[in-house]
């Protein structure tokens, strides 16, 4: 079984944030694959289904992204995971706006949420890095992560997710250059 983790923040306040686009790419491979009802479990909400022959769970943290590793950790620990069947998807600073890239382990480039993760769990896990964009200062970064996609941003935003969906068979298979490839292929 591998587990997905989507990072965001809950409530409906943030649901459209930049931050939040690891919860809306669990959201789509969710409904893109037919998985299971939402379930209140390990501090977070989950699904269960199938990603081509391969369990998956996806895990959405309700902990706030600051202590998403609380939530993963649960998960890791009760189905007694390795570090390779973790898959973290989050926001990207230094990738242009939907441009996906995959990568295993690394730092956390200031993301609370992977720092948590990274906290509780170590570093070598794989991370699909969903590029937001840099807003060109840093005094603007905070404003610019928590800030809502515009309307001018919403074909792009649901382009990536739909590809991201469409693709994650290649994903769950461990074949991270042909997901990315295809997806940004499907981005053209």
């Amino acid at each position: 079984m591998q587990l997905w983790v989507g990072l965001g923040n809950p409530g409906p306040g943030y649901a459209m944030h930049r931050h939040n686009v690891g919860f809306m790419a669990m959201d789509v491979i969710a409904e893109m694959h037919g998985f299971g009802a939402v379930q209140k479990k390990f501090q977070g909400w989950t699904q269960e289904g199938r990603i081509g022959t391969e369990k998956v769970l996806l895990l959405k943290p309700a902990t706030f992204m600051n202590e998403s590793g609380r939530s993963v950790g649960e998960a890791m620990r009760f189905y007694k995971l390795e570090l390779s069947a973790l898959t973290v998807f989050h926001d990207e600073l230094d990738l242009a706006p939907f441009k996906v890239k995959v990568k295993q382990g690394g730092g956390t480039a200031g993301h609370n949420g992977l720092r948590s993760i990274d906290k509780h769990l170590g570093a070598d896990f794989r991370r699909v890095r969903l590029g937001i964009g840099h807003p060109g200062h840093k005094d603007r970064v905070t404003g610019h992560v928590l800030g809502n996609y515009s309307k001018a941003e919403q074909d792009g935003l649901v382009a990536m997710l739909g590809a991201i969906g469409a693709e994650a068979e290649w994903l769950v298979k461990g074949d991270n250059p042909r997901f990315m490839g295809d997806v940004a292929l499907r981005m053209q």
